[in-house]
């Protein structure tokens, strides 16, 4: 979730999704099947486009729903949209069209951004891509000619080794174009799951406190240490304040490896399912079976559930009462609808319960002050929790309970008990003063094809299933929509491999094998094909490769070299 982090603060949607939908004249969708991951989002820019001609500019290797109603399609090769962007910006700055006012008086870094950008030509551009030049014209025109203009993506953005950057190009777009800071327009980040922001919000990021609060500063280390009741006697060293490191801690992509090499003996798993949504699965299967203790909370059994050595039942969203933070801010109340079954209980609660019993059997010699605001581990109800945040997290200082069950629909950043919220941000000054352009250059991809493995592999979802499908598989009606793994085949590719839109296939790469129905679909260009990881006996990470973005630790998930051939 790193990745998401630009010159503009944590990495959330600038805009609201009203305010986009009501007042964009353009969308730019890039890496966001839209309408299948995001279906109310992407009904809102299909209203738009009908209802009142808003323009639709989408970028996509694949032909997704939202293409029908887009003004044009740019379909560049998959890894390549930092040479796109950069294009786009090259011809606007070749016409003219930047936002000159805005640059000069809210930006710097543009001559070094301009002087990287002037070397991404059209002609460049669509060798490196694959778009025609002509497409290239007429896409940054429709940018310069229709403001504000929106910006929008999703995984297909940052799930690759340069997603940072590919942020940071769709950053510089804005800022060159004078979106930001204004109804209609903004980077508008579509999260990949229920509650990312929230959890990103809230601390559950390796290099931040709540409130992207950094680990390697002395003065929010004392703040915590003090509200927490730790002993600060070290005197605030830049090392450890109370016992609480100023070194950055590790992702997911890192720790599982780290436990296959011995370096952690026990991993802590709250409602994820690695062996499905982890790249590499055989490599995750190996780390898993090498790690010394395994402890897994979850609310159904999962691909994981064999490699735990304790599971933990936890509660349903319906069976327990909180906040969720949605993809643009939103703090919203979840209530307690149902009882849980059988001896489930609620995340906070079984955390609560379990750090009361470290605390109780550790010879760690942090000395805790019992009359610190929030030194004990006793919280009766979620309530409670959220006075702790509000307290300690200056975006969600003026978060109550009380504010949302009156109605109010809170946006972070609320300043404090009075504060309405902030529907937009950067209006008038970005978080760090002055927006900073980034030259950034185009890099391929970690893996590309070759004579052994000449296809091009993408993968994601579908509407009709969820993540590793522990859920959506339980469900009688989507299993009867999608009842299976399929995977999208070129008719081109289809042909040249003999098949007849109904055989299997067999698509292999470096890691792994997988056999699955083939989809025979103009989707999907010659070259390329694609798969979703919802089905266990054929998930794409069986195949994806664990190269990361190095500052995000993100998997390049969206591009791998495989072949195809006709399973027997």
């Amino acid at each position: 979730m790193a990745g998401l982090a630009t010159s503009f603060g944590s990495g959330a949607m600038t805009n609201s999704i009203d305010d986009i939908a009501e007042h964009a004249k353009a969308f730019f969708v890039i890496g966001s099947n839209t309408t299948e991951q995001h279906p109310i989002i992407g009904m809102r820019i299909r209203q738009a486009v009908r209802q009142r001609e808003a323009v639709l500019i989408v970028a996509d290797p694949r032909r997704i729903d939202l293409t029908d109603f887009a003004t044009i399609h740019l379909r560049h090769e998959p890894g390549t949209d930092i040479a796109l962007v950069n294009g786009l910006m090259n011809i606007i700055l070749a016409n003219g069209w930047e936002d000159g006012e805005f640059i000069a008086a809210r930006t710097e870094g543009f001559d070094d951004f301009k002087s990287a950008v002037e070397e991404y030509t059209p002609d460049r551009v669509a060798e490196i891509t694959g778009v025609p030049v002509e497409q290239l014209q007429q896409a940054a025109e429709l940018l310069a000619e229709n403001k504000p203009t929106a910006v929008l993506w999703a995984m297909g953005i940052t799930q690759h080794t340069t997603g940072t950057h590919n942020v940071m190009s769709l950053a510089n777009l804005q800022m060159l174009l004078g979106n930001m800071g204004v109804p209609g327009g903004g980077t508008n980040p579509l999260r990949g799951q229920n509650n990312v922001q929230g959890a990103c919000d809230l601390g559950g990021l390796p290099n931040v406190y709540p409130g992207y609060q950094s680990v390697t500063s002395a003065e929010v280390r004392e703040k915590f240490a003090q509200a927490w009741g730790l002993s600060t006697a070290d005197g605030g060293s830049q090392t450890a304040v109370g016992g609480l490191s100023s070194a950055v801690g590790l992702g997911i992509t890192e720790m599982i490896p780290a436990a296959g090499e011995g370096k952690v003996k026990a991993l802590y798993i709250l409602g994820e399912d690695p062996i499905m949504s982890d790249p590499d699965t055989n490599h995750i299967r190996h780390c898993l079976e090498s790690c010394d203790f395994i402890l897994l909370q979850e609310i159904f059994p999962s691909e994981t559930a064999p490699y735990a050595d304790v599971l933990l039942p936890g509660a349903s969203f319906a069976e327990k009462d909180g906040t969720f933070t949605n993809t643009e801010r939103r703090i919203q109340m979840g209530r307690k609808a149902i009882e849980s079954p059988g001896e489930a209980k609620p995340d906070w609660w079984i955390t609560a319960e379990l750090a009361k019993r470290v605390l109780q059997t550790s010879d760690d010699s942090r000395k805790i002050d019992p009359a610190a605001p929030y030194s004990g581990w006793e919280y009766e109800n979620t309530a409670q929790i959220m006075a702790e945040i509000a307290a300690l997290t200056p975006s969600y200082a003026g978060v109550r309970y009380e504010r949302m069950e009156n109605g109010e629909t809170l946006q972070w950043p609320v300043k404090d008990k009075n504060h309405p919220g902030t529907p937009i941000l950067h209006v008038g000054q970005f978080a760090r003063g002055l927006g900073k352009f980034h030259p950034i250059e185009h890099v391929p991809p970690a893996e590309l094809p070759d004579d052994e493995y000449p296809i091009i592999l993408s993968t994601g979802r579908v509407l009709f299933h969820w993540h590793g499908g522990q859920m959506t598989r339980r469900s009688k009606g989507l299993l009867e929509i999608y009842p299976q793994a399929l995977i999208e085949v070129n008719e081109d590719d289809a042909a040249k491999l003999g098949l007849n839109g109904n055989k299997r296939v067999r698509v292999s790469s470096r890691r792994g094998s997988i056999e699955a129905k083939a989809l025979i679909t103009d989707r999907v260009p010659p070259g390329m094909v694609y798969a979703n990881f919802h089905f266990p006996e054929a998930s794409a990470n069986e195949l994806t490769i664990a190269a990361l973005d190095p500052i995000a630790k993100i998997p390049e998930y969206k591009v791998c070299a495989v072949k195809v051939e006709v399973a027997n």
